[in-house]
């Protein structure tokens, strides 16, 4: 006979958003975490460029950003052997012709913390593979950081597991259905049954809010690639700032003695294991030896991911409003890794019932800014 667990809540998807909030939630709560691959992070958490980015994102997404640092900062005694955080400033740059999106980015992050605008001739100094006369401005954020996303994710794993939780690998969701105030979720493993399910399955996250009746959020998956070539000869300076360009049309970041870059491509996908597609390495080796002083001759490691959206880049944290007890934790782009810190304790707050953490208020964000019925019928 399948297994039958009863809990409070029940975590559907164990990568960073769903590890997070279950942790959170396992410390007062019986928390069941539902996850269809054989080991958590298999998808986007495993497959991410892991960079603290404070100015990077939409209004909601700075502010959780900013929400996280003291927990990055000070994480809980034995949560991680490491600090989760290393200093990688972050310079964007911009050609002539991208001049109004370089002034438009400042002026929305330049209150929020303290960034600079450089001109052409100071881009060499923090970016020494930049070639010569491509960007004429730029803008530097001293804020940003590497994030050791396998600590912060195995961290959360633990705490929650040490918190009492369960951990259901190679359950993929059959069905779930309502009644008598529970949610019963059928999956390969087995039955769970509690009043509240946090879906927080990423890609899948609309095809499970199907299973449970929920409305549509308008979740598009959108493919990235990103791979790891040589680091030229002579190159010593690993602790070179990412450098992204000013419209994502690129990123090139040094990482442990390699370079790792993207096309910053976003292709419309299925929820799916997503492949890197050849015409996306050659565009990305392209767009990099255009931007930087680079031959790449040999692509040492390639890989993609799915980073998922709403029509806001917002991420979608709250109750339903057409399934009772089932609750979005869906649409964090490509900043769920930087967020998730807070934006697990603000939808553990919410899903029960509790107001925005101070913190996170003090940051500027509401309920509304991230709650699903801000799509109305358009979703």
């Amino acid at each position: 006979m399948a297994e039958i667990i009863s809990a409070d809540v029940i975590v559907i998807g164990a990568g960073m958003a769903g590890a997070s909030v279950a942790a959170e939630l396992a410390g007062e709560a019986r928390v069941v975490l539902v996850e269809m691959e054989a080991q958590p992070g298999y998808h986007t958490t495993g497959r991410s460029a892991a960079v603290f980015a404070p100015s990077y994102g939409p209004a909601p997404i700075r502010a959780l950003t900013r929400a996280s640092r003291a927990f990055y900062g000070s994480p809980p005694d034995g949560f991680a052997p490491s600090p989760l955080l290393s200093p990688r400033p972050i310079l964007m740059i911009a050609r002539p012709d991208q001049s109004d999106a370089l002034d438009a980015l400042i002026d929305a992050v330049a209150p929020e913390g303290e960034i600079e605008r450089l001109p052409g001739a100071e881009l060499g100094a923090w970016q020494p593979l930049l070639r010569e006369g491509y960007a004429d401005q730029g803008m530097l954020d001293r804020q940003g950081q590497d994030i050791d996303v396998a600590g912060l994710h195995q961290g959360y794993l633990r705490q929650f597991r040490v918190r009492g939780g369960t951990l259901l690998t190679g359950a993929e969701v059959e069905s779930l259905q309502r009644a008598g105030g529970n949610w019963i979720v059928e999956t390969r493993k087995g039955r769970a049954i509690a009043p509240i399910v946090i879906n927080a399955a990423g890609a899948w996250a609309d095809r499970v809010g199907q299973l449970a009746g929920a409305e549509t959020i308008g979740l598009k998956p959108l493919r990235r690639t990103a791979m790891v070539v040589a680091e030229p000869d002579g190159f010593a300076a690993r602790e070179a700032p990412i450098t992204i360009d000013i419209e994502e049309n690129f990123y090139l970041k040094p990482d442990a003695g390699r370079l790792l870059i993207s096309p910053a491509d976003e292709t419309p996908s299925e929820p799916c294991d997503a492949q890197p597609d050849e015409l996306d390495v050659a565009i990305c080796a392209d767009r990099i030896m255009t931007a930087f002083d680079l031959d790449i001759r040999r692509i040492e490691n390639k890989w993609a991911g799915l980073r998922s959206f709403v029509a806001d880049k917002a991420p979608v944290i709250g109750y339903s409003q057409t399934a009772p007890g089932f609750f979005w934790l869906a649409g964090q782009g490509g900043y769920g890794i930087q967020t998730a810190p807070a934006a697990a304790r603000l939808a553990a707050a919410l899903a029960l019932g509790r107001e925005v953490p101070e913190d996170i208020a003090a940051e500027g964000l509401t309920t509304l800014d991230v709650a699903p019925q801000r799509f109305g019928e358009a979703a």
